[in-house]
């Protein structure tokens, strides 16, 4: 029990410093860097908790592919990110209100769930009912029966989001050259080839 609770506060604790130090590092390349620590510490904390699968996806999908992608998104582009910062401090003062109203919002919600301890009784059946099923198969039954607008509607808003990453990827911009299949598909051989006759002896 003692283990358990020294490993918890030690991954907790890495975790809020790798947090910290996400947003506070200068280097963008450290901060992704100290992302990947967090993610093996939160994934640290599902292994505590008993949910192998939670932590083996997160090591897997977060660290694995989405913070090396982003790694390599970062060390690949030329970023000026200390022009990026010059207007931090205007919009210091309308960040720290939305933080406060972020944290006000939890303060309820975590006091609300304080003052109804009933609440807990509502979802004691579905906990109950799954305990002999296995990590994965409790998780897929909870997701795809109780959660199942929820899980639909994150994945619209992933669609959306994707969708309009590409619209503004390939939106068109002045001084930018795109290629166009059907242009190049149409072009005739007076388009394409010149065929220039040089004297012997001179060159081009």
């Amino acid at each position: 029990m003692i283990l358990s609770a020294l490993a918890f506060y030690l991954f907790a604790g890495i975790a809020v410093l790798s947090g910290l130090m996400v947003i506070t590092a200068r280097n963008p390349v450290h901060s992704v860097l100290f992302l990947i620590l967090a993610f093996f510490n939160a994934a640290g904390l599902f292994v505590l908790l008993g949910a192998e699968f939670l932590a083996m996806i997160l090591v897997v999908v977060y660290v694995g592919a989405v913070a090396v992608l982003f790694l390599f998104v970062v060390m690949m582009l030329d970023i000026n990110f200390a022009a990026l910062r010059r207007g931090i401090r205007q919009h210091l003062a309308l960040g720290l209100a939305v933080g406060i109203v972020l944290l006000a919002e939890l303060v309820i919600v975590v006091g609300a769930w304080a003052v109804a301890p009933e609440v807990a009784a509502h979802t004691a059946p579905i906990v109950n009912s799954a305990v002999t099923a296995t990590n994965t198969q409790a998780l897929g039954a909870i997701l795809y029966t109780r959660y199942i607008y929820a899980f639909e509607g994150s994945g619209l808003i992933l669609l959306v989001a994707m969708i309009g990453a590409i619209v503004l990827t390939h939106r068109a911009r002045a001084g930018v050259r795109r290629q166009v299949i059907s242009k190049q598909i149409s072009r005739s051989r007076a388009e394409t080839i010149e065929v220039v006759k040089v004297p012997t002896g001179h060159g081009i």
